[in-house]
């Protein structure tokens, strides 16, 4: 690793000592901390306040099998469908088969999911979403991740073994590689930027664990927080780790289309619940793409809204449910209820406007479902981990099932592991050279602007060679301009996130011009069919072109 040093450092450097550093505050980084905590001191680093994570916004639920007449088989099956023949069974299979186990963990902890009413306790009322065979979708109205983040953070909060620091954002990973150590090649923690202070700061952890999410800020409109920037998976490439499937994002169909609303997501439960999918004419058109219609899969109702919106030429399309009551609506989704008469849509009487938006991450820094990455002292869990679980398209609510359950082993397989001890190694201080304060923070502003906006024209639901290969040109001028000002400025947070989704934008567009087919999310009309070899499906970058990897 060559830590690109962009700071000049006049005092001697805070070093934190921990057993593990958990980077990210979402449901995968604090059930890591949670479980982690019987085998030794946790150091949790969130990079803004410690509830700002997606896992906060989820509105949906968590699949899981519960309920009579459901099986973990049909489960699998339903999972195995959405992935277009890209997921790994293997990893399908421990994760489903270990929902159940960590849903009574999490009710033990003091999640209450909503019931039926008036029904005896474990008589959930499950919802149902695209592409599930059953109600399967345990949920907490539709606020279910604000639910799981304050919870969980209350036990974090208890906990003597656990440390939560919030505004710290990690630069880079620290290796035995890079500091010129004997020995194989393994990481011993991280530096960190501290946001309020501006101090750059040094982690020491035997095992680091990277659950930092998603990136859907690459993207110029996308349902994820600001914090989305991708930064777990451009910290593990620039340290040299195989990234996998990066092309495979995931367009939810039904971001609220308003000019007032920022990145705000209609939950699919409300189509599980009747909800309709119209156009401006209110006629219904998802069946002319798939017999399931609203409740195809996420990959086939984006691609059918996108291809309805470019031929009417019309700026949105609707979600109508209108067929249910304003009383079962504000029970059922008092959120999104209150959200929309807010901004004078009254979802019992209006259809919904909604847009598709970048989602959800299917590709990532790859993993096995016990968090094992290729660089020993690190694990990655969640969203940004490739576990091949969602294969090519991610079934509707595993995202939160696979938080919990690859948290949980991961976090078994850390504490099982040998206790290598890392308290010895120094970590130098944080760069040289002559860094001076930026005076050109439009420069910033423009190129995050620019970036967003190439990746949404360019590299969207439907993609083309042609597009990719300009995006890819464009995405290459930024990014050494990116390492330019990285280099010569001092650090900021804002420079941090550009950073990091130049890579990502990279990641995905060199991935997206490897895939010579159309699978799942990955839709290219040079290549409409899928090829029929699975293995020749999966897209792998290990480094940068040329072998300049940054670590």
């Amino acid at each position: 690793m060559a830590v690109e040093c962009a700071w000049f450092w006049t005092t001697p450097m805070k070093t934190l000592d921990c057993d593990f550093l958990v980077m990210g505050s979402g449901i995968a980084g604090l059930m890591s901390a949670i479980h982690l905590s019987k085998y030794g001191k946790v150091l949790v680093a969130t990079k803004k306040e410690r509830a700002e994570s997606n896992t906060n916004y989820a509105q949906g639920g968590i699949a899981c099998v519960v309920a009579e007449g459901d099986s973990l088989n049909e489960h699998i099956k339903d999972t195995i469908g959405a992935g277009a023949g890209l997921c790994n069974e293997e990893s399908v299979r421990i994760v489903v088969e270990g929902g159940p186990d960590r849903i009574s963990e999490l009710e033990e902890l003091g999640i209450i999911f909503s019931p039926h009413s008036d029904a005896p306790a474990k008589d959930y009322d499950l919802g149902k979403e695209g592409g599930h065979s059953h109600r399967r979708v345990l949920h907490i109205g539709d606020i279910t991740g604000r639910e799981v983040e304050r919870v969980l953070l209350e036990r974090i909060v208890s906990d003597p073994n656990i440390s939560l620091r919030e505004q710290c954002m990690i630069i880079d990973l620290v290796t035995t590689g890079w500091l010129n150590l004997p020995g194989p090649n393994r990481s011993v923690g991280a530096y960190a930027l501290d946001s309020a202070s501006g101090e750059v700061i040094a982690i020491r952890a035997r095992h680091s664990i990277l659950a930092s999410g998603g990136g859907g800020k690459v993207y110029l409109y996308t349902s994820n927080p600001d914090i989305a920037t991708g930064d777990g998976v451009a910290i593990a490439w620039r340290a040299g780790l195989p990234i996998k499937n990066m092309e495979l994002i995931q367009f939810h169909p039904t971001c609220l289309y308003h000019p007032e609303a920022k990145s705000f997501l209609i939950s699919e439960a409300v189509r599980g619940e009747g909800g309709v999918l119209v156009n401006d004419a209110g006629e219904s058109f998802t069946e002319k793409h798939d017999p399931r219609g609203s409740l195809a899969p996420r990959d086939i109702v984006a691609r059918a809204c996108d291809r309805e919106m470019k031929v009417s030429g019309a700026p949105c399309v609707y979600l109508d449910i209108t067929n249910k009551s304003a009383d079962f609506l504000r029970k059922r989704f008092p959120n999104i209820y209150e959200k929309c008469l807010g901004f004078g849509i009254d979802m019992a009487k209006d259809p919904i406007p909604v847009v598709p938006a970048a989602h959800y991450f299917c590709g990532g820094i790859e993993a096995g479902t016990d968090g094992a990455t290729a660089l020993p002292g690190l694990s990655a869990v969640g969203e940004v981990a490739c576990t091949g679980l969602h294969g090519a398209n991610r079934l509707a609510s595993n995202s939160l099932l696979e938080a919990v359950v690859c948290s949980y082993l991961a976090a078994e397989r850390i504490g099982a592991s040998d206790r290598i001890s890392v308290s010895e190694i120094e970590i130098p201080a944080w760069g040289t050279g002559e860094a001076r304060i930026s005076d050109e923070g439009v420069v910033v502003e423009h190129n995050w602007n620019e970036v967003r906006s190439c990746m949404w024209d360019y590299v969207g639901i439907v993609r083309t060679t042609r597009r990719l290969e300009r995006a890819l040109r464009r995405i290459k001028i930024l990014k050494n301009e990116m390492r330019e000002y990285y280099v010569n400025y001092y650090i900021t947070p804002d420079i941090l996130e550009l950073r990091n989704i130049v890579a990502v934008g990279e990641l995905i567009i060199r991935s997206a011009l490897m895939r010579k087919e159309s699978r799942g999310l990955h839709y290219i009309l040079d290549y409409p069919d899928r090829n029929p070899d699975k293995t020749a499906a999966e897209t792998i970058i290990r480094d940068e072109p040329g072998g300049d990897s940054e670590q």
